[in-house]
């Protein structure tokens, strides 16, 4: 007997034991009573590799085989509908895909039937996890959505990727991807939060809002420690690790759009978020964890039509500004737009000098400097938010953090070009 054959067919039954074992056990969980269980599914696993072996000698075999057992299933499914019993039909779509990887393997496509069985079984399994998902879900999220997949798919396609206007400074195609890819990266950190939610503390918060918006977080701690002034070591860390997070941000963003840019500030952007990590936890461990939960201003969606607009407009004026001042005033001019531009945001400004180099507009010197400038004065910004919303014991907590890293980032950064 060929050993590969029975290797297959060892494989066709583990896969649909698997699949049917994750079922019953789902339906035992839940006191449901199962459409099938372990054996049945290993069956018609079976069944579909019986099935396609046999097919290479009676043809259609395959096909009338795949057809009965889906009327069986049908009937199933029709008979526990008809005696309100309550069953939904995931079980018996999981068992006619079931008999379509034994099908798979009885052809050779072994490997792929095994990635498939395995992807099947993972979204079973995470079945309580998406209902807890979709019941947070609004329609505001759904809007936000749609939006980002037509950004992505209907606008930034039909856009001229050109200089336009009448100084030839505005690119309607790399300003809206540049909006895209900031309004991606916003979306996802957004619905991390709202997966995982924030009441597991003022850490995690920290760190999911510094996907989305460090600024917005040091905003909104800093409220709360003016009024819960015994709060202030965790909230000292929760900023410190948004803050740290938009370090990581930023090595994101350039590393989507220009790799090369990347591994230049790797070196230096990863200093700057070890150092703030090592302070994170440092605060972290200080104090007991507390259980206030933390105000939630950056937690509305922040893919709305308005933001798209004024990410693009912001970065088409910084690509444009950068344009001109380099043509009139070189990276003098290219320093004053990263230094006034990072006030309120710094992913326009690091974009827009990562797509700069990478294009040849730039050198590397010219690029690395401007976006450390802009991540600077971003952070000192920020720093200045605290230190003017809560006061004292805020801004000196956080003044140290940013020394350590700031100081990490600057060192780093001389050492990079000094080894050039």
């Amino acid at each position: 007997m060929d050993i590969q054959v029975i290797q297959s067919i060892l494989i066709a039954l583990a896969l649909g034991f698997m699949v049917g074992l994750q079922r019953a056990i789902y339906h035992l969980k839940q006191d449901e009573k199962s459409f099938a269980g372990s054996r049945t599914f290993a069956l018609i696993c079976l069944t579909g590799y019986s099935a396609g072996m046999l097919n290479k000698v009676f043809h259609g075999l395959a096909l009338s085989t795949g057809i009965i057992v889906g009327i069986i299933i049908i009937a199933a499914y029709t008979y526990k509908t008809l005696r309100k019993e309550g069953l939904g039909s995931t079980t018996h779509m999981a068992a006619m895909v079931t008999y379509l990887l034994g099908l798979m393997i009885s052809v050779g496509y072994e490997r792929y039937a095994i990635f498939i069985g395995v992807l099947m079984i993972a979204l079973l399994e995470i079945k309580p996890k998406l209902r807890r998902f979709e019941a947070k879900i609004t329609q505001e999220d759904i809007n936000a959505a749609i939006l980002l997949l037509a950004m992505t798919f209907l606008i930034l396609p039909v856009l001229p990727d050109k200089m336009i206007g009448p100084y030839k400074l505005f690119n309607p195609y790399k300003t809206w991807l540049m909006a895209v890819v900031i309004s991606g990266i916003s979306f996802l950190g957004y619905a991390a939060m709202k997966i995982l939610g924030h009441k597991k503390g003022l850490m995690l918060t920290g760190a999911l809002g510094g996907l989305v918006s460090s600024t917005a977080v040091t905003i909104s701690m800093s409220k709360i420690a003016k009024i819960q002034t015994r709060l202030l070591q965790h909230l000292a860390a929760a900023i410190a690790l948004a803050c740290t997070f938009m370090f990581l941000r930023v090595l994101v963003l350039v590393s989507v759009v220009n790799p090369t840019l990347a591994e230049t500030l790797s070196v230096p952007f990863f200093m700057a978020t070890l150092m703030g990590l090592l302070f994170t936890y440092y605060m972290y461990r200080k104090e007991t964890p507390t259980d206030h939960p933390p105000e939630d201003a950056f937690m509305k969606n922040p893919l709305q039509l308005s933001e798209a607009i004024r990410f693009g407009l912001l970065f088409g004026i910084v690509y444009g500004a950068i344009a001109f001042v380099k043509s009139r005033y070189g990276d003098v001019g290219i320093y004053a737009v990263s230094l006034l531009s990072s006030i309120t945001d710094v992913d326009a400004i690091t974009l827009t000098l990562a797509v700069l180099h990478r294009d040849g507009g730039v050198s590397s010197f010219t690029a690395t400097n401007g976006i450390v400038l802009a991540s600077i004065t971003n952070s000192l910004v920020k720093l200045g938010i605290a230190w003017w919303v809560a006061g004292k014991g805020l801004g000196m907590r956080l003044t140290l953090f940013f020394v350590m890293t700031l100081l990490a980032l600057g060192a780093s950064i001389w050492l990079v070009f000094g080894a050039i």
